[in-house]
């Protein structure tokens, strides 16, 4: 980029927006099933770390386990608990996004996010024109900028 003396660089964001095509909710239904069967798969691993630590415990202890023992099987199923209640959240979310996308109707226009850019201004350029520009993406190809460049 050529930058004359009485031209300043500056960064914007841009929003990123995509078209609902067959392709872009096929793949975005993908990525969120994924998700969703990571989640699950955390989920399975934390029950089994929390019921293997109590096994732990309660082998290494007197039988019938004393009130030390027991506030520490109590600590551990809380810390499980609340663990397992943050992911079940994230899987709801995911779920919840999962049936938006279905919903979707194909060519519409939804959000993807923002990137950075840098851009050169003069005096006498509209700041603002300038800050809000937007590219909207079809399939992942840009099909049209949006604002000035």
């Amino acid at each position: 980029m050529d930058i004359s003396k009485n031209q300043l660089l500056l960064k914007r964001a841009i929003n990123v927006k995509a078209i609902v095509t067959p392709r872009w909710r096929e793949e975005a239904q993908q990525q969120l099933q994924a998700q969703i069967n990571q989640l699950d798969s955390q989920l399975q691993q934390l029950e089994m770390q929390g019921q293997r630590m109590i096994a732990e415990l309660k082998k290494q202890t007197i039988q019938p386990p004393g009130p030390e023992v027991m506030q520490q099987i109590e600590s551990i199923q809380v810390q499980v608990n609340e663990q397992k209640s943050k992911l079940l959240d994230q899987k709801n979310q995911s779920l919840q996004q999962l049936q938006q996308i279905q919903n979707m109707e194909l060519e519409q226009e939804v959000n993807q996010g923002q990137i950075e850019s840098v851009f050169a201004v003069e005096q006498g350029d509209n700041l603002i024109r300038k800050m809000q520009v937007e590219i909207l993406l079809r399939d992942g190809v840009i099909e049209e900028i949006r604002g000035e460049i």
